[in-house]
């Protein structure tokens, strides 16, 4: 008896082994055929950057990109970073872009995307762009570096492309570690004092002083991400808008 039962034990554990290792390559598999989508559509923005007339237009086709996925609407670059990815919106579910990415494929490393009570046009008090922190340093796991106040110093912008052909330059004034209950995610306000709250809650909660000026008449622009300090712990980036012009200009 003692044997038949050690038998079935052994037999389990070789089914599980198996079931377990057959689970990691194929969640791999998919990890990287799901990744492919955005090497391909990062290529073809490097490429139209190397194009003679690139500086007279924005380097994004953002007809290409929305026959791909309609919901595409804007374009976020974190220059010499690999932060250089398409924004996206779902107008019926806002978890869905966490599990799903541009072309619709389930599974890691999603999409960076924004949730429906935000504008597509970025003229709310504060927009939330959400995507993952990926171990293979793709997404948004590079905004991990920027609680080292060196990196900040050398990469203190980032550039939003929308289809109108502007540009908007975000200059970086706070960077913390929060719960994501934070007041930083606040994107409605009661009036300029409960806006003026934000700024200053947002600064406080900062890793570093950035001596970046915000004001109540500021537009914010949040990048946030997992962090290895917590489940419920985020890391959140506010960039204030500094100007919006015309590519090529």
């Amino acid at each position: 008896m003692k044997k038949r039962v050690g038998k079935i034990l052994f037999w389990l554990c070789i089914v599980v082994c198996v079931l377990g290792v057959a689970y990691i390559a194929i969640y791999y598999f998919r990890k990287d055929k799901n990744e492919d989508v955005y090497q391909k559509v990062q290529k073809q923005v490097e490429e139209k950057k190397q194009e003679e007339d690139a500086e007279d237009e924005i380097p994004i086709d953002f007809a290409s990109l929305k026959e791909t996925n309609p919901d595409i609407y804007a374009w976020i670059e974190i220059p010499d970073t690999n932060v250089n990815y398409p924004i996206v919106q779902s107008a019926d579910d806002d978890s869905y872009y966490l599990n799903h990415t541009i072309d619709g494929q389930e599974g890691y490393p999603g999409s960076i995307y924004t949730e429906k009570v935000n504008a597509k046009d970025f003229s709310d008090f504060n927009t939330v762009i959400y995507g993952h922190d990926m171990k293979d340093g793709s997404m948004f796991r590079k905004l991990e570096e920027y609680k080292d106040k060196d990196f900040w110093k050398e990469n203190p912008y980032f550039y939003i492309y929308t289809p109108d052909g502007n540009v908007a330059t975000y200059q970086i004034y706070s960077v913390g570690v929060v719960k994501d209950t934070s007041e930083g995610y606040t994107y409605q306000f009661a009036d300029d004092a409960a806006f003026a709250s934000f700024l200053e809650a947002t600064k406080a909660s900062s890793l570093y002083d950035t001596g970046v000026e915000v004001g109540n008449d500021s537009q914010i622009v949040t990048l946030s991400t997992c962090t290895r300090e917590g489940n419920d712990d985020r890391t959140i980036v506010h960039g204030v808008r500094v100007n919006v012009q015309p590519a090529g200009e």
